[in-house]
This record gives structure tokens, sequence and C-alpha cells, in this order.
């Protein structure tokens, strides 16, 4: 099953967002890097995006993209469900 793409930012990175990953909408999102199983090393391209090697693969085998504020709202909803 394919699963899900966000662009979020990286703790201590300042604004850059790198490419985060998930199987399933009620995993936590995981940065690229961190699952080998998807990872396709980067272009060697100066100020490139982080992970967009990894995207265009994933895209082709029938990922979705998913915006960042709806990361972040499906994010806090996984969390909440977690404490009850």
């Amino acid at each position: 099953m394919p699963g899900q793409m966000c662009w979020l930012p990286v703790l201590g990175a300042g604004e850059e967002k790198v490419l985060h990953l998930r199987n399933y909408p009620n995993e936590p999102w995981k940065p690229y890097t961190a699952c080998s199983s998807y990872f396709v090393s980067d272009y060697t391209i100066p100020q490139g995006s982080k992970g967009w090697a990894t995207y265009q693969r994933l895209i082709k085998n029938g990922w979705t993209i998913v915006p960042n504020a709806q990361a972040y709202s499906l994010q806090k909803s996984a969390k909440l469900e977690l404490k009850v």
C-alpha cells in the first residue's frame, strides 16, 4: 500500500524542510533518511531539496503528498488518540 509524504522542518535546522514519510495515517512522520527501504540518495545539487530524489521515486509508485497544515493536524489528533 502506498504511503504518505510531507515536507516538514527538522529540529535545529532553521527553516529548512526535508521529506518525511509514513506508511499509514496513524503512524508518526519519519525523515526520509530513517526509511532505508524507500531512501534514494540525494542529488549533488548545491542547496537542493533534501529528499527530492526519494520524492520522485515514491510519487511514481503511488504515494501521496500531504500538505503541511494537514500533516500537523493529523499528527496532533494521533497523539490525542494515544493519550486516551
